[in-house]
Parts: C-alpha cells; structure tokens; sequence
C-alpha cells in the first residue's frame, strides 16, 4: 500500500498498486478499523483493515491480523477479505480477479515471514 508511512488510523486513505500485463493499476482505500489488544497478557493481536472507495475495481474489505499467544509463543498471521466486482469488466473477468486475490495470500504470508527475519534496529 501506498503512501509507506499511513498512520493506522481509522479514516486514512491508501493506495493499492498492482502491475499486471505491463500496465500499473492504483486502487483508492480506506481504513475501516484497526485492533491493538498488545497490552493483554495472553493474546496480543494487532491489526487493520481497510474497505476499497468507488474507483476500486471491486468493492468490499479486506482485514490484516497478527496475533502472538504469549502462552505458547505461536505468532499467526491472518487475511480475511470478502469482494465483489465492481465494474463491467471485473464482472466479466472475475474467475481472475478471484484467482489473483488467492494468490495474494500466500504471498502476503511469505512477505510476512521475510519481515519478521529482518531485525529492526
């Protein structure tokens, strides 16, 4: 998302910049929501979702959760998104839009993992 440093802040407009088929797409966001539960003593989850705005080829959500059990130690990372096209031609091809967005999990993730290998000081 687009520009780097959005505060997460409900309200805060992002940019989502694609590239496919030698052409650059730039989609117009909005945060919804965001959850910071990293004070509790069991489960910290930290997260944001944003809700796509009218020139958006589809419309709907999309959520982006970390949770770290503190128990356990397990660290998950969580996507959750719901759409549906939103013009003629998302309409028409939207076997693909959904295809990419299936693929945008998995890479999601392995951008993640990447991230928490790079150490931050």
């Amino acid at each position: 998302a687009r520009p780097a440093a959005v505060p997460l802040q409900v309200g805060q407009r992002v940019a989502i910049v694609a590239r496919r088929w030698g052409l650059w797409w730039l989609t117009a966001c909005r945060i919804v929501y965001t959850l910071d539960t990293s004070r509790d003593p069991a489960l910290a989850r930290f997260g944001f979702a944003y809700g796509t705005l009218p020139d958006h080829a589809g419309t709907g959500e999309e959520r982006f959760l970390v949770e770290w059990n503190r128990e356990t130690d397990e660290v998950v990372f969580d996507i959750l998104a719901f759409s549906k096209p939103q013009w003629l031609l998302t309409r028409t091809a939207y076997w693909y839009m959904r295809r990419l967005q299936r693929r945008f999990g998995p890479e999601s993730a392995a951008a993640m993992i990447e991230a928490s290998r790079t150490p931050v000081c």
